[in-house]
C-alpha cells in the first residue's frame, strides 16, 4: 500500500492544470510571439478537458494557440518538459492534441515560420459585411485615440464562414456554458467588433470581439431578436467595448418595423449589468422617463414608449424605471426613499405571493402533518428578510449603473 502510495505521488507530478497550461495570444508583430506580456489564459477549459480541468501525463505542459489579430490563422503547438510515458510503462498520458483538434478547424500552422509567412499578409485582411458605427477610445500608455469599427456580417460574405470557425473557439475558454451554432441556419445575424492599427504604414484591422443574435418568428409578421453569445476578446476588455457593441445593435433593431423586442437567451450576471446600462442610456431622454413621470410609478405609457421607439420589452423597460426613479429620488428624504422602496418590493414580493396562495390551496388538499411539513419551510419572517436582502442587493447594482451613466 505504502508503495502505491508513493506511485500515486509520482504521477500526480504529471498532472496539469489546463487553464495555465493554455496559452492564448492575438499576434500584430513578429516579436510578439515571445512576448509573455501579450499572453492569456482560459477562464475555463471543462468543456474541453473535463470538470477538473486538468490534462495528465505531462510536466511543464503548454498547449500554445497563437492567432493572428485580425484573421485569427491559428498557430498550435504542444509543448512539455517529460511525458509520464517516457518514465512509467503501461500508464497512458492523455491525448492533449486530439482534445484541442475537435474545438479548432483544420488548416492551422504546426511551425512558427508558417505562421509568420501567414502574418506577412495580414495587411490584405478587412472586415467582413457592412459597417454600423466607429467609436473611438483614448489609450493612456498609447497617448492617443484607437479607432473601433462594429460590423454586420452573415454567411454569404466571402471568407466569413472559415473565419468565424476560429473566431468561435475562444467562446470554450471564456463562457462557461458555451456551445457552436448552427451556421447553416440563415436567421443568425453577427455582429463584428475591429479595431484599426497602424503597421508599416498600413492601416491593419484587428479582431476585439463578437455578437450572434438569432432572429425568432413572432406571430403573425414579427420577430424577436434573441442575443445568444457574446464575448469581447480578454486584451479589450474593461475599455466600454460590450456597450459599445450591444448598444450597436439595439440601435440596429430599433429601425427594423418587424421586430418586436430584443431579448438574450440565459443572460450571465455581467451581460445584465451591461445591459442594465446600454437600455437606462437609451431611455433616459425618452419622456415618459422624465423625473416627474418617473415619481408617478411604473406605467403603461412607459411600456409603450420603450418598446415602440427602443425594442425594450415590458421586463426590461421595468428595471430602467426602478433604475431611473433611483436617480430621480432623494434617498435621504424619509418620504420619498420609503415611496421608492415600497414600489420597488411591490414587484419583488411576486413569488412570495404566489407561495402563500400555494399554502392556501394545501390547506384545502393537506393532511395536517403535510401542512405542518409545508409550513416549516415557507417561514414568513424568513421571507421578509430575504425580500430586504434582494431589494438592498437591487439598490446596490443600480447605483453601479448610474455611477457609470454619470461617467458617459
Amino acid at each position: 500500500m505504502a508503495g502505491l502510495t508513493a506511485m500515486e505521488k509520482k504521477l500526480a507530478e504529471y498532472k496539469c492544470n489546463t487553464n495555465e497550461a493554455i496559452q492564448l495570444k492575438l499576434v500584430r508583430f513578429p516579436e510578439e510571439l515571445e512576448d509573455d506580456n501579450t499572453t492569456f489564459n482560459p477562464e475555463y477549459s471543462h468543456q474541453v478537458f473535463g470538470d477538473d480541468e486538468v490534462a495528465f501525463g505531462y510536466k511543464g505542459l503548454k498547449i500554445l494557440l497563437y492567432y493572428i489579430a485580425g484573421n485569427l490563422s491559428t498557430l498550435f503547438r504542444i509543448e512539455y518538459t517529460s511525458k509520464v510515458n517516457e518514465k512509467f510503462d503501461c500508464v497512458e498520458a492523455d491525448d492533449v492534441e486530439s482534445k484541442i483538434r475537435e474545438i479548432i478547424p483544420p488548416g492551422f500552422c504546426t511551425n512558427t515560420d508558417d505562421f509568420v509567412s501567414l502574418l506577412e499578409k495580414e495587411v490584405n485582411f478587412k472586415p467582413f459585411g457592412t459597417l454600423l458605427h466607429t467609436y473611438s477610445v483614448h489609450n493612456e500608455e498609447a497617448g492617443d485615440d484607437i479607432t473601433y469599427q462594429i460590423y454586420k456580417a452573415d454567411m454569404t460574405c466571402p471568407g466569413f464562414q472559415e473565419y468565424h470557425e476560429r473566431l468561435q473557439t475562444f467562446l470554450m475558454w471564456f463562457i462557461e456554458t458555451a456551445s457552436f451554432i448552427d451556421v447553416d441556419d440563415e436567421r443568425w445575424n453577427y455582429f463584428l467588433v475591429f479595431e484599426k492599427y497602424n503597421k508599416d504604414g498600413a492601416t491593419l484591422f484587428a479582431t476585439v470581439g463578437y455578437m450572434t443574435v438569432y432572429n425568432y418568428y413572432v406571430y403573425p409578421d414579427k420577430t424577436r431578436p434573441r442575443v445568444s453569445q457574446m464575448l469581447i476578446l480578454p486584451p479589450f476588455q474593461g475599455e466600454g467595448h460590450g456597450a459599445q457593441l450591444l448598444e450597436t445593435v439595439h440601435r440596429y433593431y430599433m429601425s427594423s418595423p418587424t421586430v418586436l423586442d430584443i431579448t438574450a437567451e440565459d443572460p450571465s450576471e455581467n451581460y445584465v449589468k451591461l445591459r442594465d446600462f446600454v437600455l437606462v442610456k437609451l431611455c433616459k431622454d425618452l419622456f415618459c422617463f422624465s423625473p416627474g413621470r418617473l415619481m408617478q410609478g411604473f406605467s403603461q405609457e412607459m411600456v409603450v414608449e420603450a418598446q415602440q421607439k427602443l425594442k425594450i420589452n415590458k421586463q426590461h423597460a421595468r428595471r430602467v424605471y426602478e433604475i431611473l426613479r433611483l436617480r430621480a429620488t432623494d434617498m435621504g428624504d424619509a418620504e420619498q426613499s420609503r415611496s421608492y422602496r415600497l414600489d420597488v418590493k411591490r414587484r419583488l414580493i411576486g413569488p412570495y405571493k404566489k407561495k402563500q396562495r400555494e399554502l392556501a390551496k394545501m390547506r384545502r388538499c393537506l393532511r395536517p402533518e403535510e401542512l405542518t411539513n409545508q409550513l416549516n419551510q415557507i417561514d414568513l419572517n424568513m421571507q421578509h428578510e430575504q425580500l430586504e436582502e434582494s431589494f438592498q442587493q437591487l439598490v446596490s447594482d443600480y447605483r453601479r449603473v448610474l455611477e457609470r451613466l454619470a461617467q458617459a
